[in-house]
């Protein structure tokens, strides 16, 4: 990430002078050498953008911006601990406003030993600036710009471009599958297995779907199946659940036992012609593929099919039962030029621009016949009429590079990333930590990470826009750009995909700043490390951690993680700022995370064996977001839990029966808030002080609660999406929710069995564009005044009986009331997230 020391410097700088100006850098007695720092760091940043532009043929160049960033990198360190100074004061003031306790509270914070060891970092980064400014080989050859950064804020959405050259491999897959029987001696039974080959990017799986999604297979099988595979261990239990899920169309507990999981997915496929198909297939284990197999066309119907992609042609051989497999080619100059047309120019617009539609020609000759690449390029690109950006991308010197795999894709995909914005160019590649085997991302956890690690810009041009629209901006930016795939709105946010070669070129871009370890053996883990992934843990690598002390970001998944560990991490990085532990099996949360001043981003999701969090969790004052939906076991939550004074986001899970006083309804800053699996939980907190900021209330499974409150009653709301799922106890929507009449634009209800009616003062939610009602039996009918809701664009209705008897189109007792909206349905996309 070199090729980003320029931004980092404008944030800095912009970070300093705000230092500077507060009264806090003259009480510390370090204003004086802010003030040099700033100059010095100016100084450099006038060559920045013409180093990073040279920088790709230029080895000892690249060096320089790599010292350079890691010395901006600590630089930031430096100046967010007058931010974290900032905060404590305010928790000092606001909770112990006596002097006696503040002077307690700040007692190794004095300004005497602050401004020694702080004095003294800043004079260690100047000099380590000054002795880069001082190589003067490099220096002196750079050209000074007068450059003020903007940030591109709108980018329209490409359209959703159709399958260009792939009718032919269509044709032949559909007719494979609706032949009857399979005249193989492959031993497969009634299941013929139908292999798509090709090298990443060619659109194997966007070929599949389209097969999928065809009306003829739709009406031909009995059942389909979808489960993305993906590069980690074809390992049996993970596969039948993720098949069996797709089968049930639900989530599968992780609790049921390998017999379990196959008895439930023999019954499931009993006697019935299905279609599955097993997307990104990397194992060529025989015995794996197998014991799969056996399991799959036990008891399958005459007729089924598995469709397979891979790009490994060892895996077609030994899977696939047909004579030849279909193998992509790449794709005709023909064929990728229209893609490129279409996702480039706006519709008949490629006429009007005689020179750029050349240039697209020259563009489209090198990318190989690759759709991704031509895609992304294309979206790059889209509705820009300035020549000089066409020739940037035309006479790159990128395409020259080589990549070992995959030849010119890499490189080609590359230039795409060099040419987004500086700020985009950020965020794509701090979506480095996203895992590969992952099937799907939430775009609001994304945004939370943008923002625990300071990267969302917050520029002139967005005046006093809240930082998580600017994150939700710029992931839409990224998604117009063909960044982001298979992105689905769900109201509240979107989720989506990358594509795994999207996902190379991040790492890629990321490789000297990110490590994961995948094993006992740490070699080659680089000393400036920012951000560590663990897939394994155990003493050779808590040893390895004794050797950092940069790290920014640790991210446990699905790993036994002990005390010692976490705290072997916290006494190391003093500097973190992400720490993301899923579904880990964690016992104890060591109060030492309270030292932790910098974090900002705190999740244990799902961590199912811990009972209780130490209080020394509310000393965080930098957390933005704490998660910790999924505890089934956690008692309660911390008593001074109201002192998180930064806390925007809260998720959580817990034992307890009511919210203790001033506790969860003080915090004052709160903006989504998740209520999930609570099943003791009765009341909502007594304060209102937390619902005045919410945007986002999401309440999930909680048998015993009561939304009922009469302090509520009257209290001005800014709510723009509720989601209430599985409340048995709410026979009516409250009447407080009225509070939110002009800024609600999603309402979603689900498994509320007793919900009898809708409230008739519904209909002064002027701003509400998304209804859902799902799984509510004796909700029989809409308000009478359903037609004043002007703004109302989707309704959704899915196991309603009556109602949606009721709504029926142009005959139904209650289609007269909703015959303005656009989009009615009686299926339900799942809309609700913890997020």
């Amino acid at each position: 990430m070199a090729d980003l020391a320029f931004l980092l410097a404008t944030r800095l700088i912009e970070k300093l002078g705000s230092i500077v100006s507060d009264e806090i850098s003259l009480a510390w007695g370090v204003k004086a050498d802010l003030q040099k720092l700033e100059q010095t760091m100016s100084i450099i940043k006038d060559v920045l953008l013409d180093a990073e532009q040279k920088q790709a043929h230029n080895q000892q160049l690249c060096s320089w911006l790599q010292q350079l960033k890691h010395v901006f990198l600590d630089a930031e360190d430096l100046l967010d601990e007058f931010e974290c100074e900032t905060l404590r004061r305010q928790v000092v003031e606001t909770f112990h406003p006596t002097t006696g306790k503040v002077r307690r509270f700040f007692s190794h914070s004095n300004p005497m030993a602050f401004r020694s060891r702080v004095g003294h970092q800043i004079k260690e980064i100047k000099e380590r600036l000054d002795e880069l400014k001082s190589i003067r080989a490099i220096f002196d050859s750079l050209t000074r710009t007068d450059h003020h950064e903007t940030v591109n804020m709108t980018h329209s959405f490409v359209r959703a471009s159709k399958v260009i050259g792939r009718e032919s491999d269509k044709k032949q897959i559909v007719s494979l599958l609706m032949q009857q029987g399979d005249d193989d001696q492959s031993g497969n039974g009634n299941v013929s297995v139908i292999p798509i080959v090709g090298i990443g990017g060619l659109g194997k799986t966007t070929l599949a779907k389209l097969v999928y999604d065809d009306e003829k297979v739709v009406g031909h099988f009995e059942l389909k199946m979808w489960a993305y595979v993906s590069s980690v261990d074809f390992e049996l239990a993970r596969l039948t659940r993720l098949i069996l899920g797709s089968a049930l169309d639900t989530e599968i507990s992780d609790k049921l036992t390998l017999d379990q999981l196959q008895a439930k997915l023999r019954h499931a496929l009993k006697d019935k012609k299905f279609l599955l198909v097993l997307d990104d297939v990397w194992n060529d284990d025989p015995i794996k593929w197998s014991e799969l197999r056996d399991l799959v066309i036990d008891g399958a119907k005459s007729g089924s099919k598995i469709l397979v992609t891979t790009r490994n042609t060892s895996v077609a051989k030994m899977m696939g039962t047909i004579s030849t497999n279909i193998n992509l080619e790449f794709l005709s100059f023909e064929d990728c030029l229209s893609l490129f047309v279409e996702c480039a120019f706006k519709e008949g617009c490629d006429k009007q621009y005689p020179s750029l539609f050349k240039m697209g020609k020259d563009i489209v000759k090198k990318c190989g016949g690759v759709p991704l690449v031509v895609k992304t390029l294309g979206s790059q690109l889209y509705s820009k009429t300035d020549e000089h950006e066409w020739k940037m991308v035309r006479d790159s010197e990128i395409w020259e590079l080589k990549q070992e795999d995959d030849g010119h894709i890499l490189p080609a995909l590359r230039l795409s990333y060099t040419q987004l914005p500086p700020h985009l160019r950020q965020c794509l590649a701090y979506c480095s930590h996203l895992r590969k085997d992952t099937i799907r991302f939430s775009s609001l956890n994304l945004i939370r990470y943008w923002m625990a690690h300071g990267i969302l810009y917050q520029s002139h041009d967005y005046g006093n826009t809240e930082l998580e629209n600017i994150g939700e901006q710029y992931f839409k930016d990224l998604w117009a750009r063909s960044f982001f795939q298979n992105v689905v709105d769900h109201g509240i946010c979107f989720t989506f995909d990358m594509h795994d070669l999207i996902h190379d070129l991040v790492q890629s871009v990321a490789k000297d700043e990110c490590f994961t370890v995948k094993s006992v053996d740490t070699k080659g883990i680089y000393k400036n490390v920012r951000h560590l992934t663990f897939l394994k843990a155990g003493q050779n690598v808590s040893t390895t951690l004794q050797k950092l002390n940069k790290v920014r970001t640790v991210t446990a998944d699905r790993i036994d993680i002990d005390e010692s560990f976490l705290c072997t991490c916290f006494s190391r990085f003093k500097y973190l700022r992400v720490l993301l532990l899923w579904t880990v099996s964690l016992e104890v949360l060591p109060s030492s995370i309270g030292s932790l001043k910098h974090l900002r981003y705190l999740v244990l999701f799902y961590n199912e064996a811990i009972t209780k969090l130490p209080n020394a969790i509310c000393r965080l004052q930098s957390l933005q977001t704490l998660n910790l939906v999924g505890c089934v076991n956690l008692e309660e939550l911390p008593r001074d839990i109201s002192k998180l004074i930064n806390l925007t986001t809260l998720g959580f899970t817990t034992k307890q029966t009511s919210f203790t006083k001033n506790g969860v309804g003080c915090l004052k800053s709160l903006q989504f808030l998740t209520i999930h699996l609570c099943s003791n939980l009765t009341s909502l907190p007594r304060e209102t002080s937390y619902l005045t900021t919410l945007r986002a209330l999401c309440i999930c499974k909680c048998e015993q609660l009561d939304l009922e409150n009469k302090n509520y009653q009257g209290t001005p709301l800014r709510l723009q999406n509720l989601h209430i799922i599985d409340v048995p106890r709410m026979v009516a929507l409250p009447k407080w929710f009225q509070g939110a009449a002009d800024t609600l634009q999603l309402l979603c209800i689900g498994n509320c069995e007793n919900l009898e009616a809708l409230p008739e003062w519904l209909a002064s939610f002027t701003s509400l564009t998304k209804l859902i009602l799902a799984s509510c039996h004796k909700l029989s009918s809409l308000p009478e005044g359903m037609r004043s809701l002007i703004s109302l664009r989707e309704l959704e209705i899915q196991n309603c009986p009556e109602l949606e008897r009721r709504c029926q189109r142009d005959i139904g007792e209650d289609w007269p009331k909703i015959s303005h909206v656009p989009h009615v349905s009686f299926h339900l996309v799942d809309s609700f997230l913890d997020i």
